[in-house]
């Protein structure tokens, strides 16, 4: 495996910005990583809430390939980084979830969120920006704060946790079985996927731009696309803010 690079700010704007206005000079499989974000974001341009020191930020600079054509499965590297980073927050005890396609939930509140960018110049793909956050020490209040149900694994565990212990152990996991994954593709985690997949079978309001409508999660399709119910019939979801109904 080749070496993982390793990044480190005190303070930054955010590890995805930093990482994609660097994109060309920084190696694949570099990891850029701050202790405080000044404008930490998650999907649909969500504040992520960045100014504890002991909480953990990171984005993962990945460069497979070049080609726009590819047929890697670059759509679903944060679906595989969730599933390492649920495996990672199982060994501290606690009993982890995902709400598709990427949040991961301990006991329904969101302990991490993961967000994907990439940088496409001259009809090439520079590379791909994983950033990912997750609530390892944070106070009852800092949660609260949150505007959404949310948690933290020093709440769930009653211990502090060793910050940088938990990002060697994602990094390590992730890089692991990252070339097979790339050469798999979402087949390779289908089954872990599926089974720490939050709220199947439930009915889940799915917001889009448009509007809000309701359906059934029904299943995890090969591609990592949700498959829901609606009173037209079945349908695949492939992005979308979903929520319990």
């Amino acid at each position: 495996m080749d070496r993982i690079k390793f990044i480190r700010f005190e303070q930054i704007n955010s590890t995805n910005v930093y990482a994609l206005e660097n994109i060309e000079a920084l190696e694949d499989k570099t990891v850029v990583q701050a202790d405080f974000q000044t404008q930490g974001r998650g999907r649909f341009n969500r504040v992520w809430q960045s100014s504890n020191m002991f909480n953990l930020y990171f984005s993962v600079v990945l460069k497979p390939t070049e080609s726009l054509s590819s047929d890697l499965p670059l759509s679903n590297l944060t679906q595989y980084m969730s599933v390492v980073l649920a495996e990672v927050l199982d060994s501290y005890g606690v009993q982890s979830q995902i709400k598709w396609p990427n949040d991961v939930l301990v006991g329904g509140k969101k302990i991490a969120g993961l967000l994907a960018q990439t940088s496409v110049h001259s009809n090439k793909l520079k590379g791909v920006v994983l950033g990912v956050g997750v609530n390892l020490n944070s106070t009852p209040s800092e949660i609260a704060q949150i505007d959404q149900k949310a948690t933290s694994l020093n709440i769930e565990t009653g211990q502090n946790i060793d910050k940088e212990a938990f990002l060697q152990q994602i990094t390590d996991g992730f890089f692991a079985k990252y070339e097979d994954f790339l050469s798999t593709g979402f087949a390779m985690i289908k089954d872990d996927y599926t089974q720490k997949s939050f709220f199947l079978g439930s009915t889940i309001t799915i917001k889009e731009p448009n509007g809000s409508y309701q359906a059934v999660a029904s299943a995890i399709n090969d591609d990592g696309t949700l498959n829901i119910k609606t009173d037209q019939g079945f349908k695949n979801l492939t992005t979308g803010d979903v929520f319990l109904s």
